[in-house]
């Protein structure tokens, strides 16, 4: 019997947690300024009320990372759109140490949570 209450309990902490930290993110655009920086432009979707970091790379034509940031999006507040305000565009300008010719989000997560 303990075992199964430890069992329903484990269930409960996963599902809990899985929800509260629930991120995702889509690239859909890039741009490069010139040789030293470029700008990434992406949406998180996450809890209005929930701060999240995102990490996001710029490459070079052979895939290598020529610029990485990690970015802070502030929590929102809920409103009337579609999704609640769950969802935010982002435009991230990066440094780079040389020409990129793509960038992408390369994680999200929400701070203080296992990611």
């Amino acid at each position: 019997m303990a075992a199964l209450a430890a069992g329903v309990g484990f269930m409960a902490w996963v599902s809990t947690s899985s929800a509260v930290s629930d991120v995702t993110f889509k690239d859909f655009g890039f741009s490069t300024t010139d040789a030293t920086q470029a700008e990434i432009d992406f949406q998180v979707t996450r809890e209005p009320g929930s701060a999240v970091k995102c990490a996001v790379k710029a490459l070079d034509s052979k895939f290598a990372v020529v610029g990485w940031k990690v970015v802070d999006i502030p929590p929102g507040e809920p409103d009337t759109t579609a999704d609640g305000g769950r969802t935010v565009s982002q435009r991230v300008a990066v440094r780079t140490e040389s020409l990129s010719v793509s960038g992408v989000v390369d994680s999200c997560w929400v701070p203080g949570s296992s990611k």
